[in-house]
């Protein structure tokens, strides 16, 4: 996708399919050394003075904490200042510009733009008109519809390198709950083609199972995939375990409510079948996939995984403007 880089690097964050491998693990050291160098003051200070030049705008227009709170504070560990639209009810928008012409007016004052958005494709096309004018900014994907959310992908294969000291390939990993509408599993699925002999099992419902575009992908990259609605079945042989809830936002006439969720939660008796080297994972929030006891379950890391989003978020700003190199 040359048309989002720029002089060999990516500029423009917007599909979890960027992300190679040899990226990733470069994305990877460079959080490790940022939580390394600012676990002191003067380490914290240097960080900060990177980007202290720079200015993000965080346009978060779907509801959003856990990745607003992310890329805040990633921004602020860089020194980048930031500002923020969370509800286009307070922008030009309300009275009729369009969303094409809001964004490029904020691109005025800021040198990235973070975006989270309800529509399918639109961060995409916001970077592509932004590429084609005088005064092109990097746009970073927070989250697109159903479709994509590259940043949580790169977060998710942050924990499970350091799940598995760095060590990806070999594993099974095992996706569960809404698959067909949560667009974590769905770029957390794209990346696996960076890793040799990965399997993978989908566990849903029948009404939400992996979409075919997915399984299509997995097929052309000779990723051996199996569908069930037997969770217990895999839970045995699974290196990794990630939890979804029902992504019922995007319900169209209440059809949630008519799907039995709960053979897809995750329960305390479980941590019996699984391996001791197992780890669960939740992109959060959750509701009740996940029994609050298995919290207190080394295995269980999805509180790691959340904090992990921080650190491989400015690891992901530091690369795009450049300054990573000066982390060491």
């Amino acid at each position: 996708m040359p048309f989002f880089s720029r002089d060999g690097r990516l500029y423009d964050c917007l599909f979890a399919q960027q992300l190679t491998r040899e990226l990733l693990e470069h994305l990877f050291k460079t959080a490790d050394r940022l939580k390394t160098i600012t676990q002191k003051k003067d380490g914290a200070d240097y960080i900060s003075n990177l980007l202290s030049d720079k200015r993000a705008m965080l346009y978060f227009v779907q509801p959003s904490t856990r990745t607003f709170m992310s890329f805040l504070n990633a921004a602020h560990i860089l020194g980048v200042k930031t500002s923020e639209i969370r509800d286009t009810s307070t922008s030009s928008e309300i009275k009729g510009e369009t969303p094409e012409d809001t964004v490029r007016t904020f691109s005025s004052y800021v040198d990235m733009i973070i975006m989270r958005h309800p529509a399918p494709g639109f961060v995409e096309k916001t970077a592509w008109l932004m590429n084609r004018t005088g005064r092109p900014v990097p746009i970073v994907n927070g989250g697109s519809g159903k479709d994509q959310h590259p940043t949580q992908a790169l977060l998710d294969m942050y924990t499970l390198h350091r799940s598995f000291a760095g060590e990806l390939d070999n594993k099974h990993i095992v996706m569960v709950g809404d698959l067909k509408r949560g667009r974590t599993v769905r770029s957390l699925s794209y990346l696996m083609k960076n890793y040799s002999n990965v399997s993978l099992s989908f566990v849903s419902p029948k009404e939400f199972r992996m979409e075919a575009d997915i399984l299509d992908f997995l097929k052309r990259h000779n990723i051996p995939f199996t569908e069930t609605g037997d969770f217990k079945s895999v839970m045995g042989t699974a290196d990794a375990i990630y939890m979804t809830r029902i992504q019922d936002e995007h319900d169209k006439s209440g059809e949630s409510k008519g799907v039995d969720y709960s053979p897809f939660y995750f329960k305390k008796e479980h941590l019996e079948l699984i391996k001791k080297t197992c780890v669960i994972m939740h992109p959060l929030p959750r509701r009740h996939e996940i029994e609050v006891s298995v919290d207190e379950d080394p295995r269980a890391v999805f509180w790691r995984q959340e904090r992990n989003g921080m650190w491989a978020r400015a690891a992901l700003m530091a690369y795009i403007f450049g300054v990573d190199g000066k982390i060491r």
